[in-house]
């Protein structure tokens, strides 16, 4: 019934946070955790992306931001060559300093990549579990005059280093399956 995107708890003083999706509250969920974890001085966060096959942007931005505050989160490229940089949404990085682990597996996709990514290349986080899945687009959906949609790929996603996470996925720092 509470089918929250984002759960967190504290156990034997480790911080861990569950997201399991970017929607619309998962920002201020995070926040909202991050301060409790900062209040209850953890001496360690996980973050665990297992199976969060992303969401809006908007979301990754805000969670990316609890450890980066205002950095490039990633770089966008449409199809004729014109980039973007995307960064955090400059809140304060309640997480900065903090020993993190991000858990990821197959089902990691998306937006969730994107924060996996970001933090790992920052070295702020370590990346544990299996390849993600490798979903670094934009899409744009347009409404056919028959009613049916068209989804068409606008922009492809590049971590803060250039890695297209379409091609390569985000390889964890230590693998276990």
């Amino acid at each position: 019934l509470n089918d929250v995107s984002v759960r967190a708890t504290v156990q034997d003083g480790v911080g861990i946070m569950t997201i399991t999706r970017f929607d619309q509250d998962s920002g201020d969920l995070a926040r909202k955790a991050a301060q409790d974890f900062k209040i209850q001085g953890v001496r360690g966060v996980i973050v665990d992306l297992r199976d969060n096959g992303g969401g809006y942007v908007t979301a990754a931005q805000a969670v990316g931001g609890l450890w980066l505050g205002d950095k490039l989160l990633f770089t966008t490229k449409d199809s004729a060559g014109n980039s973007q940089n995307v960064s955090t949404n400059g809140g304060e990085p309640i997480l900065a300093g903090i020993k993190t682990v991000v858990l990821v597996n197959g089902g990691t996709a998306s937006a969730s990549e994107i924060v996996a990514g970001a933090l790992q290349e920052y070295e702020l986080a370590m990346v544990i579990g299996e390849k993600t899945f490798g979903k670094g687009t934009e899409q744009q959906v347009i409404d056919l005059p028959d009613g049916r949609k068209l989804k068409v790929t606008i922009a492809r996603w590049y971590t803060p280093k250039g890695k297209n996470i379409t091609k390569e996925g985000i390889a964890p720092t230590t693998t276990v399956s």
